[in-house]
């Protein structure tokens, strides 16, 4: 962790003089304080009256993401918001390249960001000095990438004297629904993406109960690289899609029956997944179609969709199986009130509408309302960061003045919430079977159709 701290304060004192003055040099207009038509002015008129119906501070919060592969920053108001955002995706290279490389991410965060941080301040015409607090993701996420966000927040803090708010990315994603919708504490939240796959109960916005995680991959990490072994980029649709999407956009054509998979961890009545196991099947499956078929070099299996459709839809089994589980704990623990039964789903994977038409189904049973924010929110993106942000700043949570920055650092690696996984493994809780043939029309094989812990 030093060794972060001493690269940070490096960047910092390397590039303070010679990083561009984003809101004196590239067009950003400044307020004149003076001016009473000014729309900065006439804003804070508006949160002052929020602020006196919801009892919390009123602000303007810059939100800046760079934790993996995409640049994002965003400016949102305390009264929700969005009056600037912008976002580089570097998607397209990192297909390029068969996987996110740390090195060639970080450079691309340091080419873009500066860019991307102005074009969100001029579509919400605002200035440094108008923005009440900086908040940037500081973990977890890639170390490379995590710097360069954190070193240009810091470096405005310092330059604004603003304060800096540290964000926990998962975090972020749980609590951005919040501002969408008005939904209370506490809720069931599933994060599902690239990187992660976690059920938690959110209490507060910083306190968070894990009921279950992936035990190995991730469930877009496992579409990624099954995508990849099926050569879907070498198709004319997959050329430009994530992995995960260009499975969904396949296995629509295909037979969600057509291959067997197994029940990974079925003998374990807890909330953890396993992705790697579906991988390994998938596999398996890949390489005895193409001895079937003769399949060399870049040729495609014939029965393609069909291994997409198969392998989707064990992977929304197993999720749901986890799902159910965790919504029979909650209730026996009395987690959630009955009156605010929420489901939220946010991450890369809560895009792809047949994973949420299965846990659709599951939130049913259970007396549930799903709630997925819209997929450009699902993705990593400032708007989620400057939120995360906003409710900190509100309730004056991790709220770091800018003579502290020092005792701020990036994580690559951090814990998500208060574990309770033992707990729950050793209620030894039984699901009941949910019938889920509603997701396809094909029912020959009823049993795959079934959750059944």
């Amino acid at each position: 962790m030093h060794k972060y701290r001493l690269a940070t304060t490096k960047l910092l004192n390397t590039f303070h003089s010679s990083l561009p003055v984003i809101f004196e040099e590239t067009g950003v207009s400044r307020i004149n304080a003076k001016n009473s038509n000014s729309p900065i002015l006439s804003r804070r008129r508006h949160y002052s009256s929020f602020s006196e119906l919801e009892g919390k501070r009123p602000g303007i919060i810059l939100g800046i993401e760079t934790s993996c592969d995409d640049t994002g920053a965003a400016v949102v108001t305390t009264d929700r918001r969005v009056l600037g955002e912008s976002l580089h995706s570097q998607l397209q290279i990192h297909l390029n390249h068969g996987g996110i490389i740390p090195p060639i991410a970080r450079h691309l965060h340091e080419q873009n960001i500066g860019r991307i941080i102005r074009e969100a301040t001029d579509k919400a015409n605002v200035s440094l000095e108008d923005i009440d607090a900086i908040a940037t993701t500081v973990k977890p996420g890639l170390a490379l990438s995590l710097l360069v966000g954190v070193k240009w927040g810091k470096d405005m803090c310092l330059k604004g004297e603003k304060p800096f708010i540290p964000i926990h990315h998962m975090e972020a994603h749980a609590l951005t629904a919040r501002m969408l919708e008005n939904i209370n504490f506490p809720y069931l939240v599933l994060l599902i993406s690239g990187g992660h796959c976690l059920l938690a109960v959110a209490k507060g916005i910083n306190d968070f109960l894990l009921l279950g995680r992936s035990i190995d991959d991730a469930p877009g990490e496992a579409f990624d690289k099954t995508a990849r072994r099926l050569k879907l980029h070498n198709m004319d649709a997959g050329s430009s899609l994530s992995g995960g999407a260009a499975i969904e956009h396949y296995a629509k054509q295909g037979n969600p029956e057509a291959f067997q998979f197994p029940t990974p961890m079925y003998k374990y009545r807890d909330c953890n997944w396993s992705f790697a196991g579906l991988k390994f099947i998938a596999l398996r499956h890949i390489l005895r179609e193409e001895r079937k078929h003769e399949v060399e070099g870049s040729d495609l299996v014939p029965s393609l969709p069909d291994i997409c459709a198969s392998f989707q839809h064990a992977v929304v089994m197993h999720l749901c199986k986890k799902i159910q589980r965790g919504m029979i704990y909650a209730e026996m623990k009395n987690l959630i009130p009955e009156n605010n039964r929420i489901l939220v789903v946010s991450g890369g994977v809560a895009c792809n509408d047949y994973v949420k038409r299965g846990i659709s189904i599951v939130c049913e049973e259970y007396g549930y309302k799903l709630v997925c924010p819209p997929k450009n929110l699902c993705t990593d993106n400032g708007v989620m960061i400057a939120w995360n942000g906003v409710e900190k700043w509100r309730e004056n949570i991790d709220v770091v003045p800018h003579t502290e920055l020092d005792t701020v650092d990036i994580e690559a690696k951090s814990p998500f919430g208060t574990d309770l996984q033992d707990e729950i493994r050793n209620l030894n809780i039984k699901c009941k079977r949910i019938k889920m043939s509603q997701l396809f029309d094909s029912s020959s094989n009823p049993s795959q159709s079934d959750i059944i812990a």
